[in-house]
């Protein structure tokens, strides 16, 4: 089933709830925007395309919230739901790139030439971009029940687009993989960080369902355990073998001939190539490029932000201290009583060592700044 869903009986969004996993399967339910920006911040989903999922059904459950009765009202309300989401999980670009695309459908900005304001190509490109000012068209003319309507079917067309794409990613993906390989992998990139299928794991799914004998060693990605949680659950739902590692058991197995490739996702992707992952994969990638193993990073092209130059342009989210000083050890607490902790969610790995960028229109190399925009902007 899917990570992300909109229930249209019930008229709220359901989520498969990641922070109770192997242990407890649920569903969550979560009828209103504010409910659905603090299901994103509390990782009850996570992943960035996941994310954009949320972020577009959460703008659906705003605009059936919303009491607006002229379009005008309506899409106040939305954009103030929009500011609410945005601000849940920094650094997924996939969050801005899913309420803009939604709200960009459904008021659409003045083509050019028409009226004042801000025109959308005067803007420039990239995720994250949209018209804004007096020149944008409240609903081009359609009432507020048509326009709710049309939030919903925007949000579940992100929702469906994302399977296909993260199916067509695989099947590129599957191509780097060879028979009797050894893969590590970091966090969890599977159906759970997506709306279905997944990037990095998918890649690993699809390999194995084409009759490849490959093996993953999975770190378990601390501080929140997204691989010994997550990805070993949904390996074990494939029949795919696995050993869990320790995140700094990857370089001893790199080091020692024991693996062939290592993948992971993005949440978000500059201009350049650089890569903003799961922290950990800064560490892992460089073990990889120093024993001449490839890595890949898996991700759609909604998560390539081109008008971001560098990573260093990237904001990384940093999190809750309890999420590290929270580890026990056969019942009690590990760190002292009166310890502190730095928690950075996410670390930035520079493009040379990355080795190529799968995304759904194909596989990038190097020079990424030459390549990522041709395959961004492909339509195949």
């Amino acid at each position: 089933m899917r990570t992300v869903k909109w229930n249209d009986e019930k008229t709220l969004v359901e989520m498969i709830d990641q922070r109770l996993l192997p242990s407890e399967f649920k569903i969550a339910e979560f009828d209103t925007y504010q409910k659905v920006a603090q299901a994103i911040t509390d990782m009850v989903v996570r992943g960035a395309p996941a994310i954009g999922g949320a972020a577009g059904f959460g703008l659906a459950a705003a605009a059936f919230q919303s009491s607006a009765s002229t379009p005008e009202e309506l899409r106040r309300d939305l954009e103030e739901a929009a500011a609410v989401l945005r601000k849940a999980r920094p650094t997924a670009v996939n969050l801005a790139w899913a309420l803009d695309r939604v709200l960009n459908e459904v008021f659409p900005p003045l083509p050019l030439g028409e009226g004042p304001g801000v025109r959308a190509e005067e803007l420039g490109e990239g995720p994250g971009v949209r018209a804004e000012g007096p020149g944008v068209r409240a609903g081009a003319g359609m009432g507020t029940d048509d326009l709710r309507q049309a939030v919903l079917t925007e949000a579940q067309r992100i929702a469906d687009e994302d399977v296909e794409i993260n199916k067509r990613m695989a099947r590129h993906g599957a191509e780097l993989i060879d028979d009797g390989d050894t893969i590590i992998h970091h966090c969890n990139t599977g159906a759970l960080a997506t709306v279905d299928w997944g990037t990095a794991l998918g890649v690993i799914r699809t390999a194995h369902e084409q009759g490849k004998d490959i093996h993953v060693l999975v770190d378990e990605t601390r501080p929140r355990l997204q691989g010994a949680r997550l990805t070993a659950w949904e390996l074990e739902q494939y029949g795919i073998p696995y050993d869990i590692i320790s995140d700094n058991a990857a370089g001893y197995f790199l080091s020692t001939g024991q693996v062939q490739k290592v993948v992971f996702g993005a949440d978000r992707v500059a201009a350049n190539g650089d890569v903003a992952n799961k922290i950990g994969t800064y560490m892992l990638a460089l073990a990889a490029r120093d024993n001449g193993v490839p890595a890949y990073s898996v991700v759609p092209t909604s998560t390539v932000d081109l008008s971001l130059p560098a990573g260093e342009d990237i904001p990384i989210e940093e999190r809750e201290e309890a999420e590290v000083l929270a580890l026990t050890l056969k019942g009690k607490q590990v760190p002292p009583a009166n310890a502190s902790a730095r928690n950075p969610a996410f670390d930035i790995t520079p493009n040379r060592l990355v080795t190529a960028i799968v995304t759904e229109n194909g596989v990038v190399y190097p020079p990424f700044d030459e390549n990522l925009p041709k395959v961004v902007k492909s339509e195949t």
